[in-house]
């Protein structure tokens, strides 16, 4: 009878001691902004936007850091490259420099679009070439062949020597888009030199007298001469103000939602610590 009285009590005491303590309530996890999670494993692939490659590649040393045994592999191609390999799911993530197209929408319907970063085209000139400020439909007319002389835009009296992107080139249809085609559709010359990327147009327009070309603002380094378009200065500021008219998105890609390898870089590019690299060389989208 003891023996049963005293186990009774202890489990009376148990049940008490139970009522009487508080667990802690479960918590949602907090988002950290200015960190991607570390300890990451695996593989990621991108391609596409001879522009965005030279930031993502960046971004994905700054990344890998973090994950030591995550590789991030970045080719470029182009930005159709990147608006197809991400809509096929060839790659984890596309790149692109410029808007992605209805029509590509329409062949890529599960495609999903990241703005990383905002980007401006300026238009550059030998640095022994100094223009006035040039409008938007001047440029236009010199790109298509139709003012052949600078001494016709304010400029010195010289022939002037094209330089363009080749097709498929982010930066030459974000050109065409927001130049070519500003006041009616005009092709580019075909006396046009082509060039097979940023850098190329940088190094031939820095070394050909009488020249002119288009480049992202990421590689602007002063080897060149900048032009102002309609008295605005090719600057960052002046495309966040949305007073520089030749501007554009770069843009992440994936097929449907991204994986979480490919999210979780994402979140890190979108976040404060991402967006300050951005800042180095391009348009933060904070």
């Amino acid at each position: 009878m003891r023996r049963i009285l005293f186990f009774s009590l202890m489990i009376v005491s148990l049940l008490l001691a139970s009522c009487g303590s508080t667990p802690e309530p479960t918590k949602a996890p907090t988002a950290e902004p200015t960190k991607a999670p570390a300890g990451l494993l695996g593989k990621l692939s991108l391609a596409g936007s001879t522009t965005v490659q030279p930031l993502a590649e960046v971004l994905a040393e700054a990344f890998m850091d973090m994950n030591p045994d995550l590789v991030i592999e970045v080719q470029g191609g182009g930005s159709s490259v990147g608006v197809t390999s991400a809509g096929e799911g060839t790659v984890d993530i596309g790149n692109a420099s410029r808007a992605i197209k209805s029509s590509e929408f329409e062949k890529f319907p599960d495609l999903q679009v990241f703005t990383i970063a905002r980007d401006g085209i300026a238009i550059v000139t030998n640095p022994g070439t100094e223009l006035p400020s040039l409008s938007v439909g001047q440029v236009r007319d010199i790109f298509a062949g139709e003012i052949a002389n600078f001494s016709d835009v304010g400029g010195p009296d010289a022939p002037i020597t094209i330089f363009s992107r080749e097709e498929g080139s982010g930066t030459r249809a974000a050109f065409e888009e927001l130049v070519m085609e500003h006041e009616e559709e005009k092709l580019i010359s075909e006396n046009a030199l082509l060039q097979q990327s940023n850098g190329q147009v940088r190094t031939t327009v820095s070394t050909t007298p009488n020249s002119i070309g288009y480049l992202s603002f990421g590689f602007l380094d002063g080897s060149t001469r900048p032009v102002a378009i309609d008295s605005v200065e090719p600057t960052v500021d002046n495309v966040k103000n949305d007073s520089y008219p030749i501007a554009r998105p770069l843009n992440m890609m994936t097929k449907g939602a991204p994986n979480a390898l490919a999210q979780a870089f994402l979140d890190f590019i979108l976040s404060d610590a991402g967006q300050e690299i951005v800042a180095e060389d391009y348009i933060s989208v904070k």
